[in-house]
């Protein structure tokens, strides 16, 4: 189950949003908390109703803590501008639990309501998948024996097994209600050749080995890490990286759900500059892991092969 407040930055975001609620509900208390003198309940102290044709002043709205985003640091944001660029800020916008939409206060939507985190949303739960053979008797997956598990590391593009969306690293428990715990790669391999050609029945742990970071991008749109070969090679000093605990050593498996496995750098960070979305979250997994895993899939096979197609949510 992935936490509710998957970055720092949502974490910060939170406190000014209940901070802005405490004001609101100090003022309501304040207003209630005007009692008789000496606790009297006489009709002196009874409030005076209201007529139709009594002129009613409304009540002057309560000053806000933070900045809407229209005087975010003095830029001139009309709410056309923000409808047409930035819809996720306006009122109407899906806002967190507490926020305040009643308010007319526009807060910024917190990290796990991005897309981009939803397409990567890493469970760590079993499921339950039936596949079927393609027309080249294949379901289009490749698998790893790693500590008596067995791991995918290829899913084939436009194959069976990415249309019920396997993904690297996914964890194989049983195939047709045997359980393969144990088992070799090359065993795996010909149990799914001498499967039939329909009703494939696979049990899967969604990808144990791997977790999702969430970052906020910088004034330059930047996060604030470095990789080599998809290889995270160092950390930006108090970058949205290094706030939300990135490491090195890991490599780069999705972004924003997205599979980078065997893209070239320069495509990968092409992901990340060119995506619209100020968030952005990594799918990650420990180096020596990954390398074990690839070891011996040349990696021309795994660029032609893979699928890097953008997950549905």
């Amino acid at each position: 189950m992935s936490s509710l407040y998957p970055s720092l930055e949502d974490m910060q975001v939170h406190k000014m949003v209940q901070a802005q609620q405490n004001v609101f509900v100090n003022q309501m208390t304040a207003q209630q908390q005007q009692k008789p003198f000496h606790g009297l309940q006489s009709s002196l102290y009874a409030p005076k109703p209201i007529s139709s044709t009594q002129n009613v002043q409304p009540m002057a709205s309560a000053p806000e803590l933070y900045p809407g985003l229209t005087d975010f640091m003095g830029l001139e944001l009309s709410s056309d501008e923000i409808a047409l660029n930035m819809p996720e800020y306006m009122q109407n916008a899906v806002l967190p639990i507490g926020s305040m939409a009643q308010s007319g206060t526009m807060i910024a939507p917190l990290s796990h309501q991005t897309v981009g985190l939803q397409r990567a949303q890493v469970t760590h739960g079993i499921r339950e998948v039936i596949v079927c053979k393609g027309t080249d008797k294949k379901i289009g997956l490749r698998v790893k024996d790693i500590n008596n598990g067995i791991f995918i590391t290829l899913v084939c593009k436009d194959s069976p097994a990415a249309l019920v969306k396997l993904r690297f690293g996914d964890q194989i428990l049983q195939i047709n209600g045997e359980n393969v715990a144990g088992f070799s790669m090359d065993k795996v391999h010909k149990i799914f050749k001498k499967c039939p050609k329909n009703d494939i029945t696979m049990v899967i742990r969604d990808r144990p080995f791997e977790r999702t970071v969430t970052m906020h991008k910088d004034s330059t749109g930047h996060i604030g890490f470095q990789f080599n070969n998809g290889k995270i090679v160092s950390i930006v000093k108090n970058s949205s990286a290094a706030r939300n605990g990135l490491l090195i050593e890991h490599q780069l498996l999705e972004v924003n759900g997205q599979n980078v496995v065997g893209m070239k750098d320069k495509h990968i960070t092409e992901i990340i500059l060119d995506n619209k979305e100020q968030v952005i979250t990594v799918t990650i997994i420990p180096s020596f892991i990954y390398d074990h895993m690839m070891k011996k899939i040349p990696m021309s096979f795994i660029r032609g092969s893979m699928d890097h197609s953008i997950p549905d949510v």
